[in-house]
């Protein structure tokens, strides 16, 4: 079965740090592009960061840019993201994604359980 987990989210001051990790199991984790999502309350999903199967196409929401840093590790099947500066307004829960069609026939797409970030003004 497959499975994304992730890790790493709690309460936080403005202006402190978080990193949030997803380990993936149950998938060939090279072949997939992977992402973060997060959820405000009253707010729709928003996409925060991706990273595609080769690690060379990375995208970041307006929102993250320039505090935000996303990264995998495929030797522990395994992706991060890395939050500093945080702000009030980046609360929210943060989902895990997983994105396999860019290599595999059919719709192979997954999603975490989620991990809540607070921060705190």
């Amino acid at each position: 079965q497959v499975q994304l987990v992730e890790s790493g989210g709690g309460l936080v001051q403005a202006g402190g740090s978080l990193r949030l990790s997803c380990a993936a199991s149950g998938l060939t984790f090279s072949a997939y592009d992977m992402g973060w999502y997060r959820q405000a309350p009253g707010k729709g999903r928003e996409q925060v960061a991706s990273i595609d199967w080769s690690g060379t196409s990375i995208y970041y929401a307006d929102s993250v840019k320039g505090r935000f840093t996303i990264a995998r590790d495929n030797a522990k099947n395994t992706v991060y993201l890395q939050m500093n500066s945080l702000k009030h307004e980046d609360t929210a829960i943060y989902y895990c994604h997983a994105d396999g069609r860019r290599r595999i026939s059919g719709l192979y797409l997954y999603w975490g359980q989620g991990t809540q970030v607070t921060v705190s003004s």
